[in-house]
């Protein structure tokens, strides 16, 4: 099976070509599918994704602003283009606390590190022009600052390590073992599916391996050039976690506060127990990864099959109680 080579996305650079998408369509009523993704640079599912966030967008969420973009399959079809002329655009218009959040947010966004210097500029004057036009309502803003926790500064790394073809070194927490790992890896998009996540090749364990920024301990930027080998990428519009059907199947009870599990973790069932929790079925190349889950759980869940996790996740739940009743007691005023 011929694989597709590994191309850089990034959510930067999405955004870039969804504007220029937005011109472009305006310009040419009736385009071709595939003779936009050829424009572009894209594959014709990419584009079938822009056309379906652009409708969302607008200059206002009122029925009559936001794009009217569809497609038959073939050809692209612009309803409105009105929506976005002088003709049709009503002045934007402020007010005080609108004004406020998204200048103390400008400004927070100018100080990430790994901010490329060209957007860091633009981002500036762009600010610099809604202070003027919001007059005293700017006031407000400047007393105000946000400082971004330690995923804002990895993210701007993993974003610039992608567009100028470098490599990573992290250091990273991994749950499923409980360790942090030293790894070198060649970043190849950045995801957002809940949480942010990079996909990249990990050159520890020569594969593919998804990486949560927020677990990211320590990062830096190498001089070493980033390549990836060809490797097609995956479609994770059902989520970033895919269990295949050869994968063991594992069976959790969880009672009523456990019921989230059914949100967060991919599944083949989940039936209704008399005491409102459920029964959950579901599968994962790892069943041992889940004896963390049945630790978090505690008493609003467990494991019930396969026998062997059942008990090896008692095992650790014991293992953790003895070790928390041997501690030695508390100091006075601890």
């Amino acid at each position: 099976m011929a694989v597709k080579p590994a191309r850089t996305v990034n959510a930067i650079d999405q955004t870039r070509r969804m504007l220029s998408l937005v011109t472009y369509l305006r310009e040419r009523p009736g385009a071709r599918i595939a003779d936009v993704a050829r424009a572009f640079g894209i594959t014709e599912e990419e584009l079938v994704a822009d056309l379906d966030l652009l409708p969302m967008c607008g200059t206002s969420f009122r029925g009559g602003d936001l794009l009217d973009i569809d497609t038959d399959g073939e050809r692209i079809w612009w309803h409105n283009p009105a929506a976005l002329g002088e003709e049709a655009a009503e002045p934007l218009r402020l007010a005080a606390d609108e004004a406020t959040a998204l200048l103390v947010a400008a400004r927070a966004v100018s100080t990430l590190p790994g901010l490329r210097e060209g957007d860091r500029q633009a981002l500036l004057r762009a600010t610099a022009k809604v202070e003027a036009a919001a007059g005293e309502a700017a006031g407000a803003s400047s007393r105000l600052s946000v400082t971004f926790e330690s995923e804002g500064g990895v993210f701007a790394d993993v974003d610039r390590a992608i567009s100028e073809r470098r490599r990573l070194w992290i250091r990273y927490y991994s749950p499923a073992r409980d360790e942090v790992t030293e790894r070198e890896i060649d970043p190849i998009r950045l995801v957002s599916v809940g949480h942010t996540y990079v996909e990249a090749w990990c050159r520890r364990s020569e594969a593919r391996r998804t990486f949560r920024l927020d677990r990211v301990a320590e990062i830096k930027v190498l001089d070493a050039p980033s390549a990836p080998p060809e490797i097609e990428l995956r479609d994770l519009s059902e989520g970033l976690v895919q269990p295949a059907a050869e994968d063991p199947e594992v069976v959790v009870e969880v009672g009523p506060g456990g019921r989230w599990v059914a949100e967060y973790y991919p599944h083949d069932s989940a039936d209704e127990l008399p005491d409102g929790g459920l029964r959950i079925t579901l599968r994962t190349p790892d069943p041992a990864s889940l004896r963390r889950l049945a630790l978090r759980l505690g008493r609003d869940g467990r494991i019930v099959s396969p026998p062997e996790l059942a008990e090896s996740a008692r095992r650790a739940a014991a293992e953790a109680l003895a070790a928390y009743d041997g501690e030695p007691p508390a100091g006075p005023g601890l």
